[in-house]
């Protein structure tokens, strides 16, 4: 099942790959949608409040993580681009062995900070507990995430994206499945929905990897590639480590506005929450399109043929624009309904009615800048996979200061709007700054490839 994305008709082979990755999105988010709404249900408002609290956190420490790793596998896509098989193996046990690096450092970091930064972002007293209860836990199952989204992403790397659906839907059942029985059965509230997305994740990252030993070959590394590899562990970091700044940044960021948000109360950050929620449904396609045309870049980029990847990058923003305005359109829609899911248990509708206007006001305001948005992932994914990792991330610095300065605008004159216009500012900003860098770096990745005799990753050792 594994696809050479170096020749063909670039629109659909893009579009074809994708695809799965798009559902696989959607079902990441309406499984983390579920743990909301049985939460919100089940446990109350206020619990709901908690995990949503903790969000934008544990995109931090998780993005961190994930987006170093996620750089590690660049080299693997490079590699099999130009048919290196032998350095795919070598980047793959590398690349393993600097996960497990990764995780132990950010597990330790995050646990003992933890409380100190819910104190920081000015989480509501009454949710409080609740939330450090959640993303404690969260944090302790690092490795689980890490690993389950490594061996994924080197399952794309050789273009492959339908076994990553398959063990993501599977993920998604079984969290489901954990948090029926860990809250319901149970009675464990926020640290039920905590342990069953580690436990969740941790299967799957085994599932993975079986299939990688039994079923992608090319990508299982020799006996004697498990060690550090001082050339790989290079390269790999010079992509990993501006990938794992860029989601810190932007992280950070998104920290700084729910820190502003949470001071209008719980009742604030639920409907926030619920209404984040739905947009993060909405907008998945951007995400896999970004995942799909890293893979693309990457396997062109080891072919050497910089032609097809300006031909991929083109149609990449044909279909995001489009699918801006579609997105657009439904999240507007459909907001009522999915308010209604995550509250629906009220013995009236008082509380959605309090709710509606919170989450109205942040939708209404954020798909309006759906296409920047969308091009962002376009334009960061395209020169990643072509091992450039540095102006992208500056894409995640002009985001945090533009989140930072209307966050304190926010403060100074209480603003809810202007708490929730903190992403629209960062994406208008960041989107602006990432096609700018595209034409810089694709001077650069042509003249690469020009020395390179046409094929850059086979001149490596």
């Amino acid at each position: 099942m594994q696809t050479s994305m170096t020749k063909g008709n670039p629109f659909p082979l893009i579009l074809k790959f994708m695809i799965p990755l798009f559902i696989g999105n959607v079902f990441q988010q309406l499984y983390n949608m579920a743990d909301t709404i049985i939460v919100g249900r089940f446990v109350g408002a206020d619990a709901l409040a908690a995990v949503g609290a903790t969000g934008n956190i544990m995109f931090l420490v998780l993005g961190f993580a994930q987006g170093l790793c996620t750089g590690f596998t660049v080299l693997t896509s490079q590699a099999f681009g130009a048919e290196n098989y032998p350095r795919v193996k070598r980047s793959v046990a590398n690349g393993i062995l600097l996960a497990l690096l990764v995780s132990i450092g950010v597990t330790i970091l995050s646990v003992a900070s933890m409380r100190p930064l819910l104190h920081l972002m000015h989480t509501p007293d009454n949710i409080f507990e609740d939330a450090f209860t959640y993303i404690e836990i969260i944090c302790l199952g690092t490795i689980f995430a890490v690993y389950y989204n490594l061996f994924s992403a080197f399952i794309r790397a050789i273009g492959n994206s339908r076994v990553p659906l398959y063990f993501l839907i599977f993920s998604a059942c079984l969290n489901v499945g954990l948090d029926l029985l860990f809250i319901i059965v149970g009675k464990m509230g926020v640290a039920g929905a905590a342990i069953a997305t580690n436990l969740s994740q941790g299967i799957s990252a085994v599932l993975c990897l079986v299939y990688i030993r039994t079923k992608a070959q090319v990508l299982w590394p020799e006996r004697g590639t498990w060690r550090i590899n001082s050339s790989d562990t290079t390269q790999q970091m010079a992509v990993g480590i501006p990938m794992a700044l860029q989601f810190a940044i932007t992280a950070s960021g998104t920290m700084i506005m729910q820190s502003a948000i949470n001071l209008f109360g719980s009742t604030a950050v639920a409907a926030y929450t619920a209404a984040n929620k739905l947009h993060s449904v909405m907008t998945q396609e951007m995400p896999a399109m970004g995942q799909a045309l890293a893979t693309y870049s990457g396997q062109n980029y080891g072919f050497g043929d910089s032609k097809r990847l300006h031909q991929g990058v083109r149609a990449a923003v044909i279909i995001e624009l489009v699918y801006s305005v579609l997105a657009a359109v439904l999240c507007v829609l459909l907001l009522r309904p999915v308010i209604g899911m995550f509250f629906g248990n009220a013995e009236d509708s008082a509380m959605i009615a309090e709710m509606m206007p919170w989450a109205s006001t942040y939708v209404h305001i954020a798909v309006l800048f759906y296409i920047p948005l969308s091009l962002i992932f376009v334009f960061r994914n395209a020169m990643q996979g072509c091992g450039h990792g540095f102006l992208p991330m500056m894409g995640g610095v002009v985001e945090f200061f533009a989140r930072l300065l209307v966050a304190v605008l926010a403060m100074h004159f209480m603003s809810y709007p202007m708490a929730v216009f903190c992403d629209p500012a960062a994406w208008l900003g960041a989107g602006i700054l990432t096609a700018i860098a595209y034409i810089f770096v694709m001077r650069q990745v042509e003249q690469e490839i020009h020395k390179a005799g046409d094929n850059p990753i086979s001149s490596h050792a």
